[in-house]
């Protein structure tokens, strides 16, 4: 099978970093893996910046992505967790900027909309939407919802970017009117 596309899409954390990868065959999306990366163990969190940099790197040598899809820190309370946050989608993006890599960002209400339908969604909806849209066994479910909120992050770009574009032809009715006049009936 030849993937017409590859998507990376990371859920950026400094706890646990989701991540999926979706294949694009004939504008028809497949799981090809989904994971996380464990960074509790670290203690220092220049040590986890680094992680999240090399895993994602390792990531994209292993799956060849044509495109990250990331999701932006939403604006939280606590400064320093977004600052924290900032840091580890920055390491993410800078390992596809250092491999050419289209980056995409998209917001955590876009992308549980797009999958739910809810932009409020809980992280266990999307999971569950995930697994039916993408018809993924229950084997293949991680206990870890960071996994599915980096599959949804490739899954919202799939969407964002499968969609015919129309060509806009006409200003207005006036418009329309004027560059057809033949399909204008007179009463």
């Amino acid at each position: 099978m030849t993937a017409n596309r590859i998507i990376l899409g990371i859920d950026p954390g400094t706890i646990i970093m989701g991540y999926g990868v979706l294949v694009i065959d004939e504008r028809k999306p497949h799981l090809e893996t989904m994971g996380v990366l464990q960074l509790d163990k670290f203690a220092d969190h220049y040590l986890r910046i680094r992680r999240i940099h090399e895993r994602v790197l390792s990531l994209i040598e292993e799956y060849l992505p044509d495109e990250l899809a990331i999701e932006a820190p939403f604006y939280g309370k606590n400064v320093q967790s977004m600052l924290k946050l900032g840091r580890a989608q920055g390491a993410a993006i800078s390992a596809a900027l250092s491999r050419d890599i289209p980056i995409f960002e998209y917001a955590p209400l876009k992308v549980k909309m797009a999958i739910t339908g809810n932009g409020r969604a809980a992280k266990e909806q999307v999971a569950g939407m995930l697994q039916h849209i993408l018809h993924i066994p229950d084997v293949n479910m991680l206990p870890q919802l960071d996994a599915t909120d980096g599959l949804a992050v490739a899954y919202c770009h799939f969407l964002q970017t499968s969609r015919p574009t129309i060509k806009k032809s006409y200003s207005g009715w006036k418009d329309f009117i004027a560059k057809n006049p033949s399909k204008i009936r007179n009463s």
